[in-house]
């Protein structure tokens, strides 16, 4: 559905994007993950052709974005991150505008009725957008990128600003319109990120630093993991029992807590015990009092990954710079110095 190749943007000397590609698939939830700056925005600005590309193409439904961008942006919604909205009018007004910009040939009135209804603003139609909360106005945003049912939604930091309940409410919606939507999710929050996204896509100084699902980037980076489990049931059946289940490599005892004990469990690579260790402790009816692993958060994969792409940026750098200096000659050293 989307096709990102070679995308590189430069002001004057500077990137802000540099050698990206990714591709996303029909009916995908891509979530691009960075911090304020990483390059996302740009990113999004190109594929939906607001911004023009250094070098690299973007195609979107098989159109190329400059070369045929009234075709490609018939397959985009897009709301920024400050949604284009006038105050003065009121939602129905504002959707109504969105509606003959976008040239729709549609029944305008039953449209714009079932956008709202999907995005959950039918009971605001009447009122002014100036009046309406910042999840409302969120809403509505959303809705003029849905009018039109386009295949693809562009979302960028789409709960910015907004309290607890309200971000809890668009996350929802999102994995709603996942169903019948392509979707790119830009976002600085990483449990955003990782409650909707099945797919990241990790940027860091406008580079790509990852790219996979938050489990699978989770795993890659976990260092010798296990489960921790406390178990009420007699400790040496207990011990048999784990040792059994199969891709269980290996089991210790951490000693006794809340009157029953814990088990540190080392499964073998990729085995996920999980279920099997429920399974059996059920047919024994032993209870599981507590279960969890020491896979790192998507947080600390991304602090980790970060921390990495800038060690190597500095020693590509000394690099860099020692090779210049081996290459001056002894006359232009002593004129520097002089």
């Amino acid at each position: 559905m989307i096709e990102v190749k070679g995308l590189t943007k430069r002001y004057g000397v500077k990137y802000a994007v540099e050698d990206v590609s990714f591709s996303v698939g029909e009916g995908e939830i891509l979530g691009l993950l960075g911090p304020n700056g990483a390059g996302k925005s740009t990113i999004m600005n190109i594929i939906t052709g607001y911004l023009s590309a250094t070098d690299g193409t973007v195609t979107v439904g098989g159109y190329d974005i400059l070369e045929h961008p009234g075709k490609a942006k018939a397959h985009i919604g897009y709301l920024p991150e400050q949604p284009p909205l006038y105050l003065d009018m009121t939602v129905e007004e504002y959707l109504s505008f969105s509606f003959q910009l976008k040239k729709l040939r549609l029944n305008k009135g039953e449209h714009i009725r079932e956008v709202c209804q999907k995005v959950g603003i039918e009971e605001v139609q009447s009122r002014r957008i100036g009046n309406l909360s910042r999840g409302y106005r969120q809403r509505v945003g959303l809705a003029q990128a849905l009018l039109g049912s386009p295949p693809v939604l562009i979302l960028d930091e789409p709960t910015v600003g907004l309290d607890p309940r309200q971000i809890t409410d668009i996350r929802n919606l999102i994995k709603d319109l996942g169903k019948q939507h392509t979707i790119i999710l830009s976002s600085h929050i990483l449990p955003e990120v990782q409650a909707v996204c099945p797919r990241v896509v990790m940027i860091h100084q406008g580079h790509i630093i990852a790219d996979g699902s938050p489990h699978s980037l989770a795993n890659s980076m976990t260092v010798g993991r296990r489960l921790y489990a406390r178990i009420d049931g007699p400790k040496e059946q207990v011990r048999s029992l784990l040792e059994q289940i199969a891709g269980v490599e290996e089991v210790e005892e951490l000693g006794p807590r809340e009157g029953a004990f814990e088990w540190a469990i080392l499964p073998k690579e990729e085995a996920d015990v999980r279920r099997p260790l429920f399974f059996a402790l059920s047919r024994k009816r032993w209870p599981l009092l507590f279960l969890q692993d020491n896979e790192m958060s998507l947080e600390e994969v991304f602090l980790a990954l970060t921390a990495r792409a800038e060690e190597q940026a500095r020693l590509a750098a000394i690099e860099m710079r020692d090779e210049d200096l081996e290459d001056e000659s002894p006359g232009e050293a002593e004129e520097e110095i002089v």
